[in-house]
């Protein structure tokens, strides 16, 4: 990996729950070492994020990303340079996600689709919650990684370690 600030990118299929979460939650803890983005999957993203995604980081006091949901498609029409690490929140788009540019590390991070499982409106913000704390535990531990100059091999088993954290 390239010495230097990293690139990651997290996707989930609507880019407005669990990836707008772990983006801002990178962004907040690690804006120093990270440049994070989230998109999802064409077709399937939202039109704004989740209300309780937003209150889940308002609770937390963590800003919003400050860029709307967003499609793969349209985060490769904008001619992003390379990407160092790419992190699948959502199994599912696994399989028709892009070829991402600079052969990034990809790990899958599988959270259940807690924005359609629970009834997040109702104002019960404790699922919400529950996939904040999880990520920002994987989170906190990506942030200690050695990924300067580390190997490669190490650093993408590392990577998907975090993947199997309960």
């Amino acid at each position: 990996m390239n010495r230097g600030v990293k690139s990651l990118l997290f996707v989930s299929r609507r880019n407005s729950f669990r990836s707008v979460l772990a983006q801002a939650y990178l962004t907040h803890i690690g804006g120093h070492a990270f440049v994070a983005e989230s998109c999802g999957q064409p077709g399937e993203v939202s039109g704004a994020f989740h209300p309780a995604a937003v209150a889940a980081l308002q609770v937390a006091r963590i800003p919003l990303p400050a860029q709307p949901p967003k499609s793969w498609t349209e985060l490769l029409q904008k001619g992003r340079p390379r990407l160092d690490i790419v992190v699948t929140l959502d199994e599912r788009t696994i399989t028709s996600q892009p070829g991402w540019p600079g052969q990034p590390i990809n790990a899958l991070w599988a959270f259940e689709d807690a924005a359609s499982s629970y009834d997040l409106d109702s104002g019960n913000s404790r699922p919400a919650m529950q996939v904040l704390f999880a990520l920002q535990r994987r989170l906190d531990l990506l942030v200690s990684l050695p990924l300067h100059g580390g190997d490669p091999t190490a650093i993408r088993a590392d990577l998907r370690d975090l993947g199997r954290m309960s």
